[in-house]
This record gives structure tokens, sequence and C-alpha cells, in this order.
């Protein structure tokens, strides 16, 4: 398994104006070629009768299943330039449907690669984008009094908190790389003088905001 891909981070829409065409793309992550082809469907349903529903996606950490569709336009002019803008921004379970409803005048074969490209290129940079990395997941229980002292160590070490359970005592849900779940147990162990439990989780993707200047 890959340790680490991007994906999108939300589902969301954006639409371009070229020549009086409409240019209407949306943009979701999926998990499955089925989760890509009921989103397609989705969208083709809204969207009876546009000119054309043009299409790509890419499933899989290392991109193992790659489709894309012209829907009716020059071979070559929609399909593909959507698969590039995806490939191009390194996104990964990722589809895009860009709907045209044609305005009348033609764009040629090099407006419509333009025009497939830049819509797809621009409602994923709106969606923002997301890290998935493999980690363990681990709930650390603590006592009320030694949470803030965890919660610093937590912060102070880059590590996200999914979520948080008060009850008799504070349950932290965090995660590490799987291979650092013996040096995380150490490191708050001494820190909280064994006055902690810990409950081991199944190692899976979890999601955090991507920055830039760090490797995937």
């Amino acid at each position: 398994m890959k340790n680490s891909f991007l994906t999108i981070k939300q589902v969301d829409s954006n639409e371009l104006v070229i020549k009086k065409s409409k240019f209407i793309a949306h943009v979701d992550r999926v998990t499955t070629e089925a989760e890509a082809q009921q989103f397609i469907t989705k969208i083709k349903d809204q969207n009876k009768k546009a000119t054309h529903n043009c299409f790509a996606y890419v499933v899989g950490a290392t991109d193992s299943i790659q489709r894309e569709s012209d829907n009716g336009e020059p071979s070559g002019t929609a399909g593909v330039p959507i698969l590039d803008a995806i490939k191009n921004m390194n996104l990964h379970n990722t589809a895009v449907v860009v709907t045209r409803y044609f305005g009348g005048i033609k764009l040629g074969a090099g407006g419509l690669i333009r025009a497939y490209s830049n819509s797809a290129s621009d409602v994923m940079e709106k969606s923002g984008i997301s890290q998935m990395t493999l980690k363990t997941g681990i709930t650390v229980s603590v006592s009320y009094k030694l949470n803030e002292q965890l919660q610093y160590f937590l912060k102070q070490n880059g590590l996200q908190v999914y979520k948080t359970n008060y009850g008799t005592d504070v349950q932290v849900e965090t995660a590490v790389i799987s291979d650092s779940v013996s040096k995380f147990e150490n490191q708050v162990t001494n820190l909280l003088a064994g006055d902690v439990q810990f409950k081991i989780g199944q190692e899976s993707y979890f999601e955090s905001p991507y920055h830039p200047n760090k490797k995937e």
C-alpha cells in the first residue's frame, strides 16, 4: 500500500462561460469505480438537456483504475484533458464531470482542450486538497488532570486529534505512522509517569490538511 496520497477535500462545483458555451464542472471523492460511475450518472441525470457530459476519474492510491470519456466531443478534446488535469495535480480517488451547454460558437479542438482542462483544474482547486496518510489509530485514555499535558504533547508533535470522549476519564483518538507506535507509547508513558492507557486500532488512511512544502 502507498504510504500517502493526495485527493480532493470535498465535493464541489464551478462554472465557466467561454464564447457563450457554459462549462459546469463537478468533482467528488471516490474510492471505487462503482462510486465514480454513480457520481457520473447523478450529474448526467441533473443535466439531461446538456450538449455533453464529459468525465474522467482515477481510483486507487496508485491509480490502478483510470477512465475518461469525450461524450460526443471530438476525440481527445474533453476526457483526456480532464484526466490530465487530475494527474497533473497528483490527485487520486477523484472523479470530475464537466457538463457543456453549447452556446452556438464552435471553439475548435484547441479551444475545447483548454476549456475542459481549465474547468477541471478550477473545480479541483476550489475544492481544496487533503492528504491521506497510512497510519495506525490509537486511543489514549488519561485522567482529566493530565489531559491538558497530553493535548500539548500532541500539538507539539504535529499529531492530529480526531475525536475526544469525556467519561470517567478522557479518551483521545489520534493516529501515528505505524512503525512509530512503540515510540509514541514510550514517549507518552514517560511524559505522564505511566498514568495512561492505550488502545491500538487498525492501520488505515487518515485525512489531514495538505501542506505543499512537505513531502507526501
